[in-house]
Formats: structure tokens, C-alpha cells, sequence
């Protein structure tokens, strides 16, 4: 998206449709509420993890149609100058609430929730949608590999795989909050804080007479951050002898002792184990070993399986394009609407059961065990209900109902916090390191059988006994009405 191209306009063109119809009918002031969520996580895992939250902040402070996007609007002849007018003052009067960037998210409970009038809030669909699909994608799979990793440093090097500008300075940010330590991309630095660093690629290596001389100039030039491609001819015959060279006769003599190789080739376990005894003979017990080409969760698990010697993965296309399993899925659904100032439900019925919709206003809780700190379940509620954690609760499968589990010395949480009160900011949106290191936090208070990568533990999301009922009695009147 270019710098002049105004965020407001990125819609579905059924969206100023239907906001149109709401105008004339007078639907337009009421009250509504919208659900974004979504119904399946990526690559079968077990979990996803929210992002994109930030940029949705600034998405809505900003909300507003310029001149030229009225002009379009008029252009298409479908909109009276009344509906124009109300265009050309449009401001976001709502209530937002999300769960923050970096928490573990399940399907079906809401991660974000719009309470606007039903302009305001048809029109943000897109924006929402394609923000947080897409981060919470990214952030996702960067998490995968992050644990695969199992404690190496993770890097992002994707941007230039990446799908469209957007999608590698976004990414490369959500990599982070999903646990990467780093990005390639300079401008994610620039608007992000994430941490931007690089040394060389095959062509400097070429350019020089000698990789030999490649080398040295580079550790000259670069003495504090030297990393060197040692696969451009052959890695254990030239490219770590050479490197080792470079080291000991340009950094040592300085007292420096922080650099590495990188390897982008060839058999990554072999070839790390055979550089490490050649560094470690020659006394570089320091130096470092990158690694990259094609890296995704199950090649790093394989290499740490097979005791390949890498102490930092940087990972690209796979992670950046999130190729395994490329759409996060989430959708944005009606939940209630309000009549004679009280909201009243609605639901979305499909033959197919996934896509029946949760009713109402709701809030979420997560119930942790105060024993072990760990995640028990998540329990969605109607806006009204309190979860009181001084006594057992009894959760139940909403699909199943017979399966029942008493929790007992527990606490809950709420995860959807206010963001925006009567159109007015009242979060503050944390610093990306901190969200970070929260994402990390959250990750760690899951059992490690929901965090495997082949047929995790299905995590427990119930519903409340009020709101499985309201949900029931709605498809009951629905089906009633069918057969009358």
C-alpha cells in the first residue's frame, strides 16, 4: 500500500453497499456488535497467537474519508449526497475490545470485538480481517519455529519472498512478537523498534579475487559484526578454512572473539559438525554458526535431532509466506444488535456445525491452575457474567455436553480488554519488545501437550451454561420457524 492510499477506503465494496442500505433505512444508528474470530489453526497445531492489534490502533485513530474518496464514492453513482455527507464526517464512535498481541488464541472464542453503530462497524471488516489474519499468521508459524529451535537464536531473513511489500514489513514484525530474535528487514526496524542486522551475501564473496580476500576485508571493514558466507565454492575445503584465517589474523589481534559463519547450502547437520570441530581445533570455541536456506519448524527439529551444531537459524520464505498452511482463516460475524436499547443476540446458522455462530455480547476467560500457573481451559461467557474462582466451576464440551470437568483451585482471567471507549483510545498499546517477551510468557504457561507439533492436545474452549442456552434457544426458533 503506497503512502497516499488512505487505509479507510481498503474495503469490500459490499461493505459501502450494505452501510449504504443501513443509511436509508435508518439502521445505521443502532447499536451492533461484531466478533472477529476464527475456526482452524494453522499447520494442525495446537494453538495461534494474536497479533496485529497495534496496527489495528493506529487504524482507527486515524478512520476518516478524504475528498477524493468521496469523489470516487460519487463517481460510482450508487450513493446520494446525504450518504456522502455522512462519509465526509465519519469518525469511529465505538467500543473495541481485544485480546492482546501475543496471548494464545483457540478457535471459536472472539479475539477482537467491535460495539459501534452498524456503519462504523460494517466498514472496518476488511481492515480488521486482513490485519489480523495475517499477523496472527505470521506470529503463529514464527512461534512454531521458535520452539523448534528449543532455545537457538531464530532470525527472520524473508522479505524478499515475501507477498508485496506490506506483507514483509508487517511480517517480519509479527515474526517478533511470535518469538523471532531479529529481522533482515530494515524498514520493520525503522517503524518497529525490531532489531534489523545482516553482513553478506554470495555476490561480495564473488566480487573479490579471493574468498580469502572477501573475507578479510570484510572483517576489516566490519570487525564487530562479522559473519561470513562460507558456502559460496566449497564450505569445508575453502570457505571455513578461509574464515578461519580472516578471524585469527584480522578480529583476534583485536581482542575480538564475537563473529561466525553461515551456512546456506548443502547438508546443514553434516556440515555444521564437521565447521565446529574445524573452529573449535583451531581454539574459535566462540564463533558462531548461522544457518539458512528453506528452514521451517520440522527441518530445525530435524536438525537439532540429528546434533547439527547451529547456534542461529534464520528462516525466510517458509516463515514470511507462513507456506505450510497460508491463511489464518479468521472472519467477522454479527452478534447482536440492539432494539429498544437492549441488545439483543443473533446467530449465524450453517448445515455445516464449524460455522454456527456464538451469540451475543461475550467475554472471554482463561483458567489457570494456581498450583502449576498453568492454562486449564477458556470459558466464553455473556458480557454480564463473572466467573467467581473462589468456588468450583463446572465446564463442559459445547459439541459433546456430556463431557464435563470440575475445576477447582483456579484463577480466571479475562483476555478482551478495552481499547477503544465511545471512539476514544483508553489502551496503551505495550512496547514490541515487552509484547514480546509476554507472548513468550503466555507460551510458557501451556502444557507442553498442547504445544506439540504432530496431533496436540485439543485445548478446552467452553461455553458458559447462560450462553450454550441462548445459543440453543435461538437454532430451536430458527428451526421452528423452518417447519411452521
Amino acid at each position: 500500500m503506497t503512502e497516499q492510499m488512505n487505509p479507510a477506503m481498503l474495503v469490500d465494496f459490499y461493505e459501502f453497499t450494505m452501510s449504504y442500505g443501513y443509511f436509508k433505512t435508518g439502521y445505521y444508528k443502532r447499536k451492533t456488535v461484531f466478533d472477529v474470530f476464527f475456526r482452524s489453526i494453522p499447520d494442525d497445531g495446537g494453538f495461534a497467537v494474536m497479533a496485529g492489534l497495534a496496527r489495528i490502533v493506529e487504524y482507527v485513530k486515524g478512520l476518516h474519508f478524504e475528498a477524493e474518496d468521496i469523489e470516487y464514492l460519487r463517481g460510482k453513482g450508487m450513493f446520494d449526497e446525504q450518504f456522502l455527507s455522512y462519509l465526509a464526517d465519519f469518525r469511529f464512535t465505538g467500543d473495541i475490545y481485544a485480546v492482546p498481541e501475543g496471548t494464545p488464541i483457540f478457535p471459536g472464542e472472539p479475539i477482537l470485538t467491535v460495539v459501534a453503530p452498524a456503519i462504523e462497524a460494517q466498514l472496518m471488516e476488511t481492515y480488521l480481517l486482513l490485519t489480523l489474519n495475517h499477523q496472527s499468521l505470521i506470529a503463529t508459524k514464527a512461534n512454531r519455529i521458535v520452539r523448534a529451535a528449543d532455545g537457538r537464536k531464530v532470525l527472520e531473513f524473508g522479505s524478499r519472498r515475501a507477498q508485496g511489500a506490506d506483507g514483509a514489513i508487517a511480517g517480519a514484525r509479527a515474526a517478533y512478537v511470535g518469538g523471532c530474535h531479529g529481522t533482515a528487514c530494515a524498514l520493520t526496524d525503522m517503524a518497529y523498534g525490531v532489531p534489523a542486522g545482516g553482513t553478506m551475501a554470495h555476490a561480495w564473496v564473488q566480487m573479490f579475487p579471493t574468498e580469502y580476500e572477501a573475507f578479510r576485508t570484510y572483517c576489516e571493514i566490519f570487525p564487530t559484526n562479522a559473519v561470513l558466507l562460507v558456502d559460496t565454492f566449497n564450505v569445508l575445503k575453502s570457505g571455513v578454512p578461509n574464515a578461519i584465517r580472516a578471524f585469527k589474523e584480522v578480529l583476534l589481534p583485536r581482542g575480538i572473539t564475537s563473529f561466525g559463519i553461515r551456512l546456506d547450502s548443502g547438508d546443514m547437520a553434516y556440515l555444521s559438525k564437521r565447521a565446529r570441530k574445524m573452529l573449535d581445533d583451531a581454539g574459535l570455541t566462540e564463533c558462531k554458526i548461522y544457518a539458512s536456506n528453506s528452514l521451517d519448524e520440522y527441518t530445525i527439529r530435524d536438525l537439532m535431532r540429528q546434533g547439527a551444531k547451529i547456534d542461529i537459524f534464520g528462516v525466510g520464505e517458509r516463515l514470511i509466506t507462513a507456506k505450510s498452511d497460508a491463511v489464518f482463516g479468521g472472519v467477522y460475524k454479527l452478534a447482536a444488535v440492539e432494539e429498544d436499547g437492549k441488545l439483543v443476540p443473533r446467530i449465524k446458522i450453517s448445515e455445516t456445525s464449524a460455522k454456527i455462530t456464538n451469540p451475543h455480547l461475550k467475554k472471554v476467560y482463561r483458567l489457570f491452575d494456581r498450583e502449576t500457573g498453568m492454562a486449564i481451559a477458556d470459558q466464553i461467557c455473556v458480557y454480564d457474567e463473572k466467573i467467581d474462582d473462589t468456588k468450583p466451576l463446572v465446564i463442559f464440551d459445547p459439541h459433546e455436553t456430556w463431557k464435563r470437568k470440575t475445576i477447582t483451585n483456579f484463577e480466571a482471567r479475562e483476555l478482551l480488554v478495552p481499547i477503544f471507549k465511545e471512539g476514544a483510545l483508553v489502551y496503551d498499546v505495550p512496547d514490541i519488545d515487552d509484547t514480546r517477551a509476554y507472548c513468550m510468557d503466555c507460551v510458557a504457561h501451556l502444557w507442553e501437550e498442547v504445544k506439540r507439533f504432530d496431533n496436540p492436545h485439543a485445548y478446552y474452549v467452553d461455553l458458559s451454561e447462560k450462553l450454550y442456552a441462548i445459543k440453543q434457544e435461538l437454532l430451536s426458533a430458527h428451526a421452528a420457524k423452518t417447519q411452521a
